[in-house]
């Protein structure tokens, strides 16, 4: 096993349970469009490449190719997840406990989501403000920075924390999220707590898996 030196976090599926509040806001969406809701199981598979996308793939498939519809749509759901997105979103069981150890280990720690930056912004500073982040990154296309799996905005991180890819664990719940860190050269930590299943992150090449959040303390 390697001596990793620093960490990086998915957000949604892996720090935050968020999708209770995504969810009540997708159907939102759905109800003013006189569309069929979605359970959470359902909304669980949309969820990792922005709000753009998770609209999309909530329409109706008929619709989906309707670009107009799609924009009016997020439109929609950012006031919607605006009002709702602190009303039942919160760490999963043993995060808190998880982070704290290692922010007490002194190893560097980093977000990197592709959801909207300001979300990403306010959720981790009303669960985790007492964390030393070394950065918080959201979604960051205006910027020019393009969201995961591109490896653009962990390698950025890594150059941050000042040590190496592959001295580095990337912990997440997607495939997006194992594409993201094996492209950016780190090993990565599967969770299956998350929004995905195990065989998902097998399949995208998870390093390890993890059952619980005090799994990823044994892999430093």
């Amino acid at each position: 096993m390697k001596p990793y030196k620093g960490i990086i976090f998915d957000l949604d599926g892996t720090l935050l349970d968020t999708i209770d509040d995504l969810t009540d806001s997708i159907n939102d969406v759905m109800e003013i469009y006189g569309f069929p809701i979605h359970k959470s199981d359902a909304c669980k598979k949309m969820v990792g490449n922005g709000f753009r996308n998770l609209m999309k793939k909530a329409l109706p498939e008929e619709k989906q190719d309707n670009e107009s519809l799609i924009d009016e749509a997020v439109d929609q759901f950012s006031k919607s997840y605006h009002k709702r997105y602190l009303d039942k979103t919160v760490p999963y069981q043993g995060i808190p406990e998880l982070v704290d150890e290692l922010a007490k280990r002194g190893i560097p720690l980093a977000v990197n989501s592709n959801k909207r930056g300001d979300y990403t912004d306010a959720l981790i500073q009303k669960f985790f403000a007492r964390i030393p982040f070394i950065a918080v990154y959201g979604e960051r296309e205006k910027d020019g920075i393009p969201k995961k799996p591109d490896p653009a905005a962990a390698l950025e991180i890594a150059d941050l924390m000042g040590i190496a890819p592959n001295e580095i664990l990337y912990i997440g719940d997607s495939k997006t999220d194992m594409k993201t860190g094996n492209n950016a050269g780190m090993d990565t930590v599967g969770v299956v707590w998350g929004f995905r299943d195990r065989t998902e992150l097998k399949e995208n090449h998870a390093t390890y898996i993890a059952n619980h959040p005090e799994d990823i303390i044994d892999l430093i």
